[in-house]
């Protein structure tokens, strides 16, 4: 399948996966009298096939090769043989992870592995999101780019249309909040602080944090779906192609719909989880809507509504970036596109809830 010549070899037959035996043998025997060469020169003229098995193995000895000194060019390539050539060279391969003895050895080198990953993950956040407020800076300075209805668009599917499964999970969470909290503070004589628990509890904690679980969830998963999706079938270079810029176009309508619709859902997700806590109060507790209320008035103060409220287009902007990031990180397959989306919706919690505790942190620290 080779022929030494004075400066290199020239390959023949059939490079296919059919004969992958045959094209490693003649790689090995190719690599040995390589050995010690400056240059060498491979002629493609004399393959009559080629398939995506033939091309990888000649990338990967290529490469090996060349780590070793010698300077391999690929000579009378056709087209499609510098095709599969590019391609098979985009996409290295990983190589096999040797088994370590100890497992504790092992343990640590996954956590290492997470924690470098973690790291590159937040760089990735931080350079995402300034190009982001680039791209508005960009469209700030020239207001006829912005895309108004695609914010809009965005709105109606994030805000709108996720109003009724968030409502309703709110008031259930409510309710069932009010029902434990009365039967636990029966025992005591307490039942009508019910309504400080539920309003403290829900106004500053649970209701904006339940809905950016839920539109991370919801809408998180959609944008990497949807910008996975053009990845997969090109879109995105086509955009790039017109002249147009991805972040623009598809990053920030998204981003500003939800930093301006998660507010919105959180208002109306506590409303909901209100109304539940003073039904059960009412049924429970025999608490009237008009007591609940007084009570609700009388124990919860104004910061107490503006911290939940506060919190969520932070929270809304952290679910938008990470989404945006794995939908860009799709590649050529299905079960790339499955993967981002769950390492989307994943992320996007594990922050939401994190963030949710820094301001904790904060507002506890300034006494707010």
């Amino acid at each position: 399948m080779t022929r030494a010549g004075d400066n290199g070899f020239a390959l023949s037959g059939d490079w296919v996966a059919a004969n992958g035996n045959v094209v490693a043998e003649t790689l090995e025997s190719m690599g040995r009298d390589i050995a010690g060469s400056a240059q060498v020169e491979i002629d493609l003229a004399g393959l009559s096939r080629f398939d995506t098995l033939g091309a990888l193995m000649l990338s990967q000895a290529k490469a090996d090769w060349e780590s070793r000194g010698a300077r391999v060019s690929l000579i009378n390539q056709r087209e499609e043989q510098a095709i599969l050539l590019r391609e098979v060279g985009r996409r290295p391969t990983e190589t096999p992870r040797h088994p370590h003895k100890s497992r504790f050895v092992d343990m640590l080198e996954d956590v290492g592995g997470v924690m470098v990953e973690s790291g590159r993950d937040v760089l990735r956040g931080v350079s995402f999101l300034g190009e982001v407020l680039t791209a508005c800076g960009r469209l700030i300075l020239n207001p006829r780019r912005f895309r108004g209805t695609a914010v809009v668009n965005q709105l109606e599917q994030i805000a709108f249309k996720g109003v009724p499964i968030i409502t309703l999970i709110s008031f259930l969470v409510g309710a069932i909040i009010a029902q434990q909290g009365i039967f636990q503070l029966q025992r005591f004589g307490a039942t009508s602080f019910v309504v400080d628990l539920v309003g403290i509890l829900v106004l500053r904690e649970l209701g904006v944090l339940l809905t950016a679980i839920m539109v991370a969830g919801r809408s998180g998963s959609a944008f990497t779906a949807e910008i996975g999706s053009m990845k997969m079938r090109e879109e995105i270079d086509a955009i790039r192609v017109m002249g147009l810029d991805p972040v623009e176009v598809l990053i920030v309508p998204r981003l500003l719909a939800l930093v301006i619709g998660l507010p919105l859902l959180t208002f109306l997700a506590s409303l909901a989880a209100l109304f539940g806590a003073m039904v059960v109060a009412w049924i429970y507790g025999n608490i009237t809507p008009d007591v609940f209320l007084d009570r609700l008035r009388e124990g919860i103060a104004l910061n107490t509504f503006f911290v939940g409220l506060i919190k969520a287009p932070f929270m809304a902007l952290v679910i938008g970036v990470i989404a945006c990031i794995e939908g860009m990180a799709v590649k050529g397959s299905a079960e790339s596109l499955g993967r981002q989306v769950t390492s989307s919706v994943v992320k996007a919690i594990f922050m939401v809830i994190v963030m949710d505790g820094l301001f904790a942190i904060f507002f506890a620290a300034i006494d707010y």
